[in-house]
């Protein structure tokens, strides 16, 4: 009423309070994002100060990983005409937010995951009757399905494109490419032949005098006979053919670490000076596709026995034991008989906490971009299963409390609605049994880490 006065009236002072608020609100909204942007800044400082280049990588990529198996829910929420209020990174007081619609989105200060809120996810929830018709809970049985399934779709979504991204742009180990990984360090430092020559570390040798390398036999068994003489290697670098001219150093003649590279009684022996390691070959697009299909396919089996042998009774049996009887970790077991003992080899199969992901994750990141890969792949297809067990709060309890619903709605009746408070002992039992085995996992983690399995 007042509003209509004031248009009719003329009054057009009444606007400048509303303009005032909003230029407060916009100027508090910017100031809190200069504020996360210096934290952000202060953050990735710190951790490239510490030397905590690939942990930062590694913490980024999980977050963005809960970000977007949010997504997947956001996404199919909003497609299905659900209201969803909320659409956070982190958790905790908030940094920074802005709100678009009904959506309000932002980051909060514990980075340890992130959430999207749809409002009537459970038929306990009380919310306001006029959003009743955009509740989750009222939908049709298929969009909640999609709904509720889209966030571990996600992650196979996400372990499909790394595996393609691997195949396509890093490659696969490949015994048949042949590289240099450095320079060897002979007589106290002086040139290699492959130095003088113009080889360079990360080299691709593709032939030598016109011998296709595909072993390090295949170059040894020309450099060998051609002491003194000039040979033509032909290398990849970076993509780029180059054709360059090196002339093997007698192995008898020079050495590393003290020692000749040939016997001086033997003949004459021919010798680059350099470390060769196994390359990587990429694949074409469709070679690319149906590849990452199988790694998938192959990771998601392999997550899937392991999940069924840990809950085993069996499985749980053993993981008890591990707890009460922990093997000695890695460097106690190095101290007291210079290697890690079998019982700690035992334990690689044992689950692990976000602890234990990220520390390997972390020494899978620094092993080479392709383990990290790897790493990542496992962790995504994990979490995408176990978000799919059938009980509350998991994403799996969502799916079967609809396809429950849906069974038990007759045609022409209104919509059947389980009673979540009915299913709340089963869910805490649930919840209980989640808590001990992440409690217990980074126990584990913090007191017997598994070795790195990458060394």
């Amino acid at each position: 009423m007042s509003e209509t006065i004031s248009t009719q009236t003329g009054e057009a002072p009444q606007d400048e309070p509303v303009q005032s608020e909003s230029s407060a609100q916009g100027a508090q909204g910017i100031g809190a994002l200069l504020r996360l942007a210096v934290i952000l800044v202060g953050l990735v400082a710190v951790f490239l100060a510490f030397g905590l280049g690939d942990l930062l990588l590694v913490i980024v990529a999980l977050i963005a990983m809960v970000m977007v198996h949010e997504l997947g829910h956001f996404a199919t929420a909003k497609w299905a005409k659900m209201k969803v209020t909320e659409y956070f990174v982190g958790f905790g007081p908030r940094l920074w937010s802005i709100r678009r619609g009904e959506t309000e989105y932002g980051v909060k200060a514990i980075p340890a995951g992130g959430y999207v809120r749809i409002i009537g996810m459970s038929s306990a929830e009380e919310i306001d009757p006029d959003d009743e018709p955009r509740a989750y809970r009222n939908q049709p049985f298929g969009k909640r399905i999609i709904v509720a399934s889209a966030g571990s779709a996600m992650h196979f979504v996400m372990a499909f494109l790394l595996a393609f991204f691997a195949l396509a742009f890093i490659g696969r180990p490949d015994p048949s490419v042949v590289t240099v990984k450095s320079f060897l360090v002979i007589d106290g430092g002086k040139s290699t032949p492959a130095q003088v020559g113009g080889v360079k570390p990360g080299d691709r040798i593709v032939s030598v005098d016109g011998v296709k390398v595909t072993s390090p036999d295949a170059l040894s068994g020309v450099v060998h006979s051609h002491v003194g003489t000039p040979v033509t290697l032909v290398v990849e670098r970076h993509g780029v053919s180059k054709t360059l001219t090196v002339t093997p150093v007698d192995g008898r003649t020079v050495s590393v670490a003290g020692q000749e590279l040939a016997p001086s009684s033997g003949p004459p022996t021919g010798y680059l000076g350099v470390s060769l390691g196994e390359g990587s070959s990429t694949v074409g697009p469709l070679s690319a596709l149906t590849g990452s299909a199988s790694i998938v396919k192959l990771a998601t089996t392999g997550a899937v026995a392991g999940m069924a042998h840990l809950f085993s009774p069996s499985g749980l049996t053993n993981y008890a034991n591990e707890v009460i009887h922990p093997a000695p970790s890695p460097s106690s077991a190095a101290a007291s008989s210079g290697s890690a003992s079998s019982s700690s080899s035992e334990g690689q199969n044992r689950p692990e906490s976000i602890i234990g992901a990220v520390r390997t994750a972390t020494q899978g990141a620094q092993a080479g971009s392709l383990t990290l890969i790897e790493v990542l792949i496992s962790i995504n297809i994990f979490i995408g299963l176990i978000n799919l067990l059938p009980m509350l709060p998991l994403d799996g309890g969502h799916i079967v409390i609809a396809a429950y619903e849906w069974i038990r709605t007759r045609k022409g009746q209104p919509m059947y609605r389980a009673d979540v408070n009915k299913m709340m002992p089963a869910v805490y039992a649930f919840v209980a049994f989640l808590l001990l085995l992440v409690s217990t996992s980074v126990y584990l983690d913090l007191t017997h880490p598994i070795a790195n399995p990458f060394k």
